[in-house]
């Protein structure tokens, strides 16, 4: 997710231990060589969502789609970390950082999943797959908003569903290519839905938990 320095505290970013890693403090450097924005770096990640998305909805057509829709997948996933390597670590945040830190999540996640649904043949699946995911989202901020401070908690957070993509994509290139049909990226678009649906009843249930203590 796009964090900025300015707007949000360290301790509201999403956990990620690919941040200490060295090959992400090596990019954020040179990214911080350029005259590159945490803004800029969010956007580029709407770019790259909305062609995983195409290439995962043309997956049937030409196989060798479904591959780069889950490079795509990988490459948002980038954007999302260095963004807020660049403004937090790199002291560049913005004051139009806290819209950056969340819409382009919100777009990212819908081009992906609801180009997934067309990928495999069922795009009712893609649909209701983003409009839980951005439930979470606002689950997440909702109890941020009751100084609950952000939950990000799974077990099928955004994390977890770009993985889910990712592992789907390639599923369905071998499936594709090897057996001409298309079952395992429903199986893993059905398995995100119902671990995002549960993932929402899982944040609402501790929220009406600290809600009912602090009566």
């Amino acid at each position: 997710m796009a964090e900025q320095v300015n707007e949000h505290a360290t301790a509201d970013r999403r956990p990620l231990a690919s941040r200490s890693t060295g090959w992400a403090q090596g990019l954020a450097k040179l990214l911080l060589k350029t005259s590159a924005t945490p803004n800029a770096v969010s956007a580029t990640g709407i770019g790259f969502a909305a062609l995983g998305g195409l290439a995962f909805g043309y997956g049937p057509q030409h196989p060798w789609l479904f591959l780069v829709g889950a490079l795509m997948v990988q490459l948002r996933l980038l954007c999302n970390l260095l963004d807020g390597m660049v403004a937090v670590e790199g002291g560049r945040g913005s004051p139009t950082g806290a819209l950056f830190n969340e819409i382009p999540d919100r777009f990212e996640d819908s081009f992906l999943l609801i180009g997934f649904g067309y990928g495999c043949g069922h795009p009712e699946m893609g649909y209701v797959a983003a409009i839980l995911a951005v439930m979470t989202a606002y689950l997440r901020a909702f109890g941020a908003s009751l100084s609950f401070g952000q939950d990000f908690g799974g077990p099928m957070a955004k994390p977890q569903r770009m993985a889910a993509l990712t592992i789907g994509g390639v599923l369905a290139f071998f499936e594709a290519v090897l057996f001409g049909s298309l079952y395992s990226p429903v199986i893993v678009l059905a398995v995100v839905i119902l671990g995002t649906a549960w993932t929402c009843a899982r944040r609402i249930g501790a929220m009406s938990a600290r809600l009912k203590d602090r009566a």
